[in-house]
C-alpha cells in the first residue's frame, strides 16, 4: 500500500511541479509585485509601497474606462454569441439535409488563431483596399474607417469576436441538443404541445447546464481579450477600445512598470473570479431547484 502511494505521487510530481511553476508561483509573484514600485529597468530595486498602486489605479480614468469597456464588451459578446449559437444549433438540429457540411463550415472561424483572424479582418476592413468598403461602394456607401472611427471601432471588434466565437457556442449547444431524450419530444407531441411549449418546457431545461457552461467559458475568455485589440486598434481611437489586458500590456510590458501592471492584473483576476463565482452559484442554485422539482 505504501509503495503504491509513493508510485502515485511519483507519477503526479511532474504535473504538480508544472502547475506550481506555471500557475502558483507566477500568481504569488504578481500579487507580491503589486505592492511594490518595481520598475524593470531599475533592476532588483523594489520598495514596498503598500496599496499605493491600487489607489493610483482606482483614480486613473483610463483604467476605469478600460474596465467599463471590458465589462461592456463581455456582456454584449457573451449575450449575442450565446443567443446566436443557440439559434443556429436549433436550426441545424431541425434540418433534414446538409447537416454535416453546415456543421463543418460553421466551425471554421473558431478553429483559426485570434491573431490570424485579426490580420484577415484588418485587410478586409481597410478603408482604401479592403473588400468590405469595396462592396459597400457598389451601394453608394462608404468608405468607412472601421478601425479608426470612435463610433465604429468598438462595434467592429465586437462583430469580429462574435463572428469567431459564435461557432464555439453553437458546437456545445448542438451537442447538448443531441443529448435531449427523444422520448420527451414524442410525449409532448402526443399531448398536443406546440413548438414554443416544447422548447420552453423540454429543450431549455435540458440544455441549461450547457448554456451556463458556455456563458462561463465565454465570460472568462472575453475578459482576456487582447489579440484583436492590440493588432487592430491598439486600444484606440481615443481609448474607445481600451481593455484591461491592453492597459496592463501598455503599463506592465511596454512601459516596464511591473508593480503597477501587476496591481492591474490582480484587479482583473478579482473581477473574473467575481463573475465566475456568480455564474457557478447561479448554476448550482438552478440545478438544485430542478432537482427539487
Amino acid at each position: 500500500m505504501y509503495s503504491r502511494r509513493r508510485f502515485q505521487w511519483a507519477m503526479l510530481a511532474p504535473v504538480i511541479l508544472l502547475l506550481i511553476g506555471l500557475t502558483v508561483f507566477p500568481f504569488i509573484y504578481t500579487v507580491s509585485s503589486s505592492f511594490t514600485d518595481h520598475y524593470y529597468l531599475a533592476g532588483d530595486s523594489k520598495q514596498f509601497i503598500g496599496i499605493a498602486n491600487y489607489k493610483r489605479l482606482l483614480q486613473d480614468q483610463l483604467f476605469l474606462q478600460a474596465i467599463w469597456n471590458t465589462v461592456k464588451f463581455m456582456l454584449l459578446a457573451v449575450s449575442i454569441e450565446t443567443a446566436l449559437g443557440l439559434a443556429i444549433a436549433l436550426l441545424v438540429e431541425s434540418m433534414r439535409r446538409g447537416k454535416k457540411v453546415l456543421r463543418v463550415s460553421l466551425l471554421i472561424p473558431s478553429l483559426l488563431p485570434p491573431v490570424t483572424v485579426a490580420l484577415i479582418w484588418q485587410m478586409m476592413l481597410s478603408n482604401h483596399n479592403g473588400i468590405i468598403n469595396h462592396l459597400l461602394g457598389w451601394f453608394g456607401a462608404g468608405p468607412f474607417n472601421f478601425l479608426m472611427d470612435v463610433n465604429l471601432a468598438f462595434r467592429t471588434i465586437l462583430f469580429i469576436d462574435i463572428w469567431q466565437w459564435t461557432p464555439f457556442a453553437f458546437l456545445l449547444l448542438y451537442a447538448a441538443l443531441q443529448a435531449v431524450p427523444r422520448s420527451q419530444y414524442e410525449a409532448a407531441r402526443v399531448d398536443g404541445a406546440g413548438k414554443l411549449n416544447i422548447f420552453t418546457h423540454i429543450t431549455l431545461p435540458n440544455i441549461i447546464p450547457t448554456l451556463l457552461l458556455v456563458i462561463l467559458l465565454r465570460t472568462i475568455d472575453t475578459f482576456r481579450l487582447f489579440d484583436k485589440v492590440n493588432i487592430l486598434t491598439g486600444g484606440g481611437p481615443a481609448n474607445s477600445t481600451m481593455t484591461v489586458t491592453q492597459y496592463i500590456y501598455r503599463h506592465g510590458v511596454f512601459n516596464l512598470q511591473v508593480g503597477y501592471g501587476a496591481a492591474a492584473s490582480v484587479i482583473m483576476v478579482a473581477l473574473v473570479l467575481a463573475f465566475t463565482v456568480f455564474y457557478i452559484k447561479r448554476s448550482i442554485g438552478g440545478s438544485e431547484q430542478d432537482g427539487r422539482r
